[in-house]
């Protein structure tokens, strides 16, 4: 007699139909799971990012208390030379050397100071001991600690030769929003700093075409603080001459940045958020200046 055997000791394959069905399921799992991660991603990003204005907004609270006054951010120094609101916020903080700012600066993007004499050495080690530690005792700050400062060269950024007028070794702060660069550095983007000019209540656009890197025309805010450096365009981008069309940010237009800042809480007059302090903006998720995932150091909405 032929054993017979049992039927519960088969082991059964799985078919070609339920492979492709769990894997589909899989698939289907994993479609619906990346939007999410990346949605938590990004609000992470965007919490940081308000973390790095919190801390932001108390140093230059504390600049403003040791120097009675808000740092300055014309889009020009005071001998003419282009040096604006973003490199203007970065030394009052930190220095132009990350060691501190020297207390007779007056914003010259050389680093001299009113009878031309020189604030931030190239190498401070160089100096004798005694001028090295005049110079290093006569700095406050820096007013912000490294790791929430960010601090970045411009051609670390946007890479060598494409810096437009601006020396390529000045820092300027930038936000959380890091990506690889072309100059092959991973980096997020320079935070914009603009001070209010309270002698001033105007907040139109319409005024944009009369304005001037020197005259905001009576405007609270003057967009020219960081237009140029604006107009360097987008410096992840790896072909295209800086400012080309698709290269330009939204905020290049003038219009945009009014809009963007303009107070949704008074709706008798055109006025400006924070219209007696200053503002702070980061490109956001997008890197890209102007558009609606921009964060500010106030609570704003999106104006076509």
């Amino acid at each position: 007699m032929k054993p017979t055997v049992s039927q519960a000791r088969k082991k059964r394959a799985f078919t070609i139909v339920e492979l492709l069905t769990v894997m589909s399921i899989i698939v289907i799992l994993i479609g619906l799971m990346v939007p999410a991660l990346n949605k938590v991603r990004r609000y992470a990003r965007d919490v940081q990012q308000k973390a790095q204005f919190n801390a932001i907004n108390a140093a230059v609270e504390l600049f403003n208390n040791e120097f009675d006054g808000y740092p300055p951010s014309t889009a020009l120094d005071p001998t003419g030379a282009p040096y604006c609101g973003s490199m203007k916020l970065c030394e009052a903080l930190m220095g132009k050397d990350l060691l501190g700012f020297h207390t007779s600066s007056v914003f010259r993007r050389d680093g001299l100071d009113a009878a031309n004499q020189l604030l931030y050495p190239v190498n401070i080690d160089a100096l004798t001991p005694a001028l090295r530690d005049n110079n290093l005792k006569a700095r406050k700050g820096p007013f912000l600690q490294a790791e929430n400062a960010n601090a970045w060269r411009l051609q670390d950024i946007y890479g060598t030769g494409n810096v437009g007028q601006y020396l390529p070794n000045t820092f300027v702060l930038c936000d959380v929003y890091a990506r690889q660069m072309r100059s092959g550095e991973k980096t997020g983007m320079p935070i914009l700093y603009y001070r209010a000019d309270t002698a001033n209540s105007y907040h139109d656009p319409n005024f944009v075409s009369a304005m001037t890197r020197a005259d905001s025309r009576g405007n609270i805010y003057n967009y020219w603080d960081n237009h140029d450096l604006v107009q360097l365009g987008k410096p992840w981008q790896t072909s295209g001459a800086t400012g080309q069309a698709g290269s330009v940010h939204k905020m290049a237009d003038p219009a945009r940045f009014y809009r963007n800042v303009r107070s949704t809480q008074i709706s008798t007059t055109m006025r400006p958020f924070r219209a007696d302090t200053f503002i702070l903006i980061s490109a956001g998720w997008d890197n890209e200046y102007g558009t609606a995932d921009d964060i500010c150091n106030f609570e704003w909405k999106y104006r076509e």
